[in-house]
């Protein structure tokens, strides 16, 4: 019942940005480049971390670009990509099918109606598009670092997600699959300050759920140690949390990192060697076991108290 899983904690792999974000629409023409570099890059990462045993990785938001909702710049729409039969996926798809590999892909996506949005697209050991799980919050702000000006970009989740025959949950905007790792739930970064995220993936079922985000800033920072933790507990799940880690030019934003899995009892330890990779291994008997702490959260738990309409 053990699963070892990874997360990538990189930055954009195209080595000929701009110095100056003056420049940066001198890339109009070469998107397609841009996303070529990332996904080698991580294709690179991933058969590193299957050599270490690897049964599921997931890559991190919107990972075949640099993180271009700093600023407004519309060249970047047309990175947008079809979620399964897009250059993206089908590459992904060969991976996966070569190297027995599950991977979880979080792209831009172009939909058939010419929506836009942040989607994670999981793909099995067999190479097969399980389903798709759109963003549901979109942030659109500043902190003391920079601007994420993603609504510029993308919507949010209008819950007509990519289902499939292996998804178990009823709810659709909070899809749950079940793979040969186990249930798999995503969340994709701004959600995971949503309380009624992890819980409702964890009502429908998942065990190991997903959280590839790009975020920078102090309080940021300081909740990313605070609320995985907290929710691993409180939903008797496994989260694994993935950030950026560096800088990335013409912007140099500082990503700060610090991915990790978690569980119900805690962190767990990183086995990984590579600089970009966290790897751990996710004892799934640890949810069905007594709670060392003596409770017992499903039972005791009681509906309808916490209603606001209760006086």
């Amino acid at each position: 019942m053990i699963v070892r899983a990874a997360l990538t904690e990189t930055v954009n792999a195209f080595r000929s940005m701009p110095s100056t974000v003056e420049e940066l629409p001198l890339l109009a023409s070469r998107l397609d480049e841009i996303r070529q570099a990332n996904v080698d890059h991580h294709v690179e990462l991933a058969i590193a971390a299957q050599a270490h045993g690897v049964q599921v990785i997931c890559f991190g938001e919107l990972f075949t670009a640099p993180y271009f909702a700093l600023r407004h710049d519309p060249m970047w729409l047309d990175l947008a990509e079809d979620a399964k039969t897009g250059k993206t996926v089908t590459a992904l798809r060969q991976l996966a099918r070569e190297y027995t590999l599950i991977v979880i892909a979080p792209i831009y996506e172009l939909d058939p109606s010419g929506r836009r949005f942040n989607t994670a697209v999981l793909i099995d050991e067999h190479g097969e598009v399980l389903g798709t799980y759109r963003k549901a919050h979109i942030p659109h702000g500043a902190n003391e670092q920079g601007s994420f000006l993603e609504a510029h970009y993308y919507e949010r989740s209008n819950g007509e997600n990519l289902l499939g025959p292996s998804n178990v949950s009823k709810n659709p905007a909070f899809p749950v699959w079940q793979t040969s790792a186990g249930r798999i739930g995503i969340s994709i970064c701004y959600d995971r300050h949503f309380d009624g995220v992890m819980s409702s993936l964890s009502r429908e079922g998942a065990e190991l759920i997903f959280n590839p985000s790009v975020t920078f800033g102090a309080k940021s920072q300081r909740m990313w140690h605070l609320e995985f933790p907290v929710d691993a507990a409180r939903q008797n799940v496994f989260i694994g949390g993935s950030n950026r880690k560096g800088v990335e030019p013409p912007w140099n934003q500082p990503y700060f990192g610090e991915s990790y899995f978690v569980g119900p009892n805690g962190v767990l330890p990183n086995r990984s060697t590579h600089p970009e990779l966290v790897i751990a291994d996710v004892d799934r008997g640890e949810l069905t076991r007594p709670d060392p702490s003596g409770w017992n959260l499903p039972r005791d738990v009681r509906p309808g108290l916490y209603s606001p309409q209760r006086r």
